[in-house]
């Protein structure tokens, strides 16, 4: 399969304005409460009130449904708890050892190109990977990131990508799948994709912590959208 080309580089840049904040959770967050969270945030930013976030955090095992979702590719409705949500693209799995980054970012100061934010958001996560030698690789017609193993020859997906912009403003983002339990993914047909698996980091043989992985995204972060600044969770 031939690997769809990223320009490079890709940038998501705002011309001025502060840093974006950057916000760790150090435990897990109840999605409900996060989704809240995030649509507050992204709704002062909107108004001006408030600056642009990345926020980092894990979820308790949970399975959520964005607009594309098909019923059918919901294969163990009982398994954990399902959250429709207004995100892009079909049934994904968020849970411990997996890190979710919730980008609320002004596009009005980015361009107001979605394209280049979905490029730029693959981008950011193939900027991080290089930092473990892991080559991530893009596909026509598969939002996400995605890795080659050899042995056997196969595709598998390392990270998701999914967002919402309601009056230029982007929430949800992206998840990496850091040292998840792969097994959860059993329950659904992961972003309706059922010919393909789903790999780690710590799967592919590197004993990578979620400190390493966030450090490597906030360094793959600046390349691709600009400097950040610590901040507190939305919460």
């Amino acid at each position: 399969m031939l690997a769809r080309e990223l320009s490079s580089p890709v940038t998501v840049r705002r011309t001025g304005g502060p840093p974006v904040g950057w916000a760790v959770s150090p435990a897990p967050v109840d999605y409900a409460v996060a989704v809240a969270a995030m649509e507050a945030r992204a709704a002062e930013i909107v108004a001006g009130t408030a600056g642009e976030l990345v926020w980092l955090l894990e979820h308790p095992p949970l399975y959520t449904a964005g607009v594309s979702a098909g019923a059918e590719e919901l294969l163990d409705p009982g398994r954990f708890p399902v959250f429709q949500t207004g995100r892009g693209g079909r049934y994904t799995y968020h849970g411990p050892g997996q890190r979710v980054a919730y980008v609320m970012l002004d596009l009005r100061q980015r361009g107001r190109d979605v394209q280049a934010l979905v490029r730029g958001l693959e981008a950011w996560v193939i900027e991080a990977l290089a930092a473990f030698n892991v080559k991530g690789e893009v596909r026509p017609g598969r939002v996400g990131v995605w890795v080659e193993r050899k042995d056997p020859p196969r595709e598998e997906k390392i990270a998701a990508v999914g967002v919402k912009i309601r009056r230029w403003v982007t929430f949800h983002g992206v998840s990496l799948n850091v040292e998840p339990d792969l097994t959860h993914y059993g329950g659904i047909v992961p972003c309706g994709i059922g010919d393909y698996g789903v790999t780690s980091l710590v799967d592919l043989g590197l004993p990578v912590t979620m400190d390493e992985a966030d450090e490597a995204l906030r360094a793959g972060f600046r390349s691709v959208f600009g400097e950040t600044v610590e901040a507190e969770p939305p919460l």
